[in-house]
């Protein structure tokens, strides 16, 4: 679709407001195509307006996105639901994303930010330690990388 890829191309040359009018015209002209939900969120998401873009993350899910789009809208709405306080959605998205795409790091590192928020720190920590440690290349953590591994979900342990 031509006119989507043109939004899309506003949106990347930084004419985010343009890009937005255009998208929100395109998602009311074609409300059961999820490509054009999906970047109509995304379109509101970089504009700073979470809770307009929720709805078109929601729909472009629903509708079912390809793969790579699918992992992109899971994120924006995981991310979009805790930026709006609404932990406990955020926690459901990005667990099910988690599920969904286990091979993506994103995902883990943000529902972290929920657990921080719920005030569930430790876990926090523990999910991005954890992280940390399976997928650093910096020598220096690589050194230390079963220890930090070990003590990931220890952290309030005092050992005598």
């Amino acid at each position: 679709m031509n006119e989507l890829f043109e939004a899309i191309s506003l949106r990347e040359a930084g004419k985010l407001a343009e890009a937005n009018k255009r998208l929100i015209e395109l998602a009311s002209a074609y409300p059961d195509d999820a490509e054009v939900q999906y970047q109509c969120a995304w379109s509101f998401d970089v504009l700073g307006q979470e809770a307009a873009a929720v709805p078109y993350y929601e729909r472009g899910i629903a509708l079912g996105l390809p793969k790579e789009h699918e992992e992109g809208a899971y994120l924006g709405l995981g991310s979009t639901y805790r930026t709006l306080g609404n932990y406990k959605k955020a926690e459901q998205t990005l667990k099910e994303a988690m599920n969904l795409f286990p091979k993506n790091n994103a995902f883990p590192v943000f529902y972290a930010m929920v657990k921080y928020n719920q005030k569930e720190h430790g876990e926090a920590m523990q999910i991005l330690l954890q992280l940390l440690a399976e997928t650093t290349s910096d020598n220096d953590i690589l050194e230390y990388q079963r220890a930090i591994a070990f003590y990931a979900d220890k952290l309030d342990i005092v050992w005598s």
